[in-house]
């Protein structure tokens, strides 16, 4: 195999978050294939291993996910990227895990990419490492991610030092794109 045939996440590890209850089922699967299809391992991360149940448009459950690990059995050191979805009340609940929180906030810390989508940028401001970025999010959270420190912008994708942020379902197409190429970056 020439080094061109090459995944672009060949050998990567990337972590993706998901709530008890309540992530948003295609911010959770479409980046999760997206890593996967560039060849990266992934690993699902939740509060407790066992099935975790998404919803579509916030209010309607749809199909339950096996999370794999937990954050407080992971660490920074086992992922090169992470992931974090949105879905309301899937990002309330993980901006309330201390170890999820922690998780990010390390991962960043050590310089490692991250895509966070929607109502996920509320992890982001409780681990504190907005303070003179720029990102997006749903746009709900303006407010919030101002008052943490940061830049929000009304854009489809916003890479700002490794942090790939997206508003909302409907730019899940450059989120994946844009999150494979910044992981990408950063593995070479």
């Amino acid at each position: 195999m020439s080094h061109s045939d090459r995944q672009p996440l060949e050998g990567t590890t990337v972590g993706i978050f998901l709530a008890p209850e309540g992530s948003e089922e295609v911010e959770f699967t479409e980046p999760r294939q997206a890593v996967s299809d560039a060849g990266a391992a992934v690993e699902v991360l939740g509060s407790e291993t066992g099935e975790a149940r998404t919803v579509n448009n916030d209010l309607e459950w749809s199909d339950s996910y096996e999370v794999e690990n937990t954050f407080e059995g992971v660490s920074a050191n086992d992922y090169d990227a992470l992931i974090v979805p949105g879905g309301t009340v899937g990002a309330d609940t993980l901006r309330t895990d201390e170890d999820a929180v922690e998780l990010l906030r390390q991962h960043l810390a050590d310089g490692k990419p991250a895509g966070v989508i929607c109502h996920g940028p509320w992890t982001l401001i409780e681990a504190d490492v907005i303070d003179g970025r720029t990102l997006t999010s749903y746009s709900s959270l303006q407010t919030d991610v101002r008052n943490a420190g940061g830049e929000w912008v009304d854009e489809e994708v916003v890479v700002d030092d490794g942090l790939v942020t997206s508003r909302d379902p409907d730019d899940l197409d450059a989120f994946c794109d844009a999150i494979v190429d910044e992981f990408a970056a950063t593995a070479e």
